[in-house]
This record gives structure tokens, sequence and C-alpha cells, in this order.
């Protein structure tokens, strides 16, 4: 299936997820179910989201090279100061956090599963070529940094 690879933008896949989830919730409709102020809950993890994906795009524009998700071989540069310390994919790890607190926000359980369907679909169609176009151009660099830090936290 390699024909998805790279071909869709990240935020599309987001705003995919983000509609299913709301489309689910509206299909399956359950008694909302809530934590102790799910409101708070639900902008905390978007806000956190937020506040993760933007430190990877500032890291990557400190290094001067690109942000586009689509063609990752167009980078200049291994970026692995900053967020990147931390988690190999904020951006993607970001979204991830934004879609739970949209899921918190719409307080519809099965609408949570499609957080794994995001995982799965980010990890196979972006994730994996992202980085093994990344080893093909830092090569051991990569490898190195790789084996330190982990993909998602």
């Amino acid at each position: 299936m390699r024909a998805l690879e790279l071909k869709v933008p990240p935020v599309i896949v987001v705003a995919v997820i983000a509609g299913l989830m709301a489309l689910t919730a509206w299909l399956i409709p359950m008694g909302p179910w809530h934590f102790t102020d799910a409101k708070s809950l639900a902008v905390a993890l978007v806000a956190i989201g937020a506040l993760i994906a933007v430190a990877g795009v500032v890291a990557f524009r400190q290094s001067k090279t690109t942000a586009n998700p689509m063609d990752p071989s167009a980078s200049s540069a291994l970026v692995s100061h900053g967020i990147y310390r931390f988690t190999r994919n904020p951006m993607y790890l970001g979204f991830l956090l934004a879609l739970a607190g949209w899921g918190v926000q719409i307080g519809n359980l099965p609408a949570l599963a499609w957080l794994v369907a995001y995982v799965l679909y980010i990890n196979r169609y972006q994730i994996i070529p992202e980085e093994r176009i990344l080893e093909d151009k830092f090569g051991q660099d990569f490898l190195d940094y790789r084996k330190h830090v982990r993909r998602w936290f």
C-alpha cells in the first residue's frame, strides 16, 4: 500500500478523524460520559497538543529546514534539539492530543476508537516512510537519534 505513503497531508488526516469522531457520536448516541470537569480537560488536551506541535515547527525553523511532511527528502538538517529530544514526532503527537481533547469534548466513548486509527495511519503512511527517507539522507546520525528518542513519547 505504498500508494498512500506521504500522499495525504497530516492536517487533512486530523480533520477526517475529527469528522469521523463526530459522526460516530451522532450515529452511536450514548449518554454523555463525563470526567469531573470534561471541558477543562478537553481544552487542556487541545492546548498541550497545540504547544507540542508548535514546538516542533519552531525547532524546524530554528534549524532552517522544512517542516513539510509531504517531502521529507527536502530536509536540510536532522533536528534533534528542543522538543525533538523527547519525541521524534511532536507534530503528530500534538495532533493526537488535540484529537483526544476533541473526543473528551464530544463525550462519546466509541468516538475515541478513532484515535487508534489515527496512530495506525500516521505510523504506516507518514512516519515509517519519513524515517526511511531520513535514514537514507542522514545515515548513522539518524539511526543514533532514533535509538535514543521515542517515536511518540
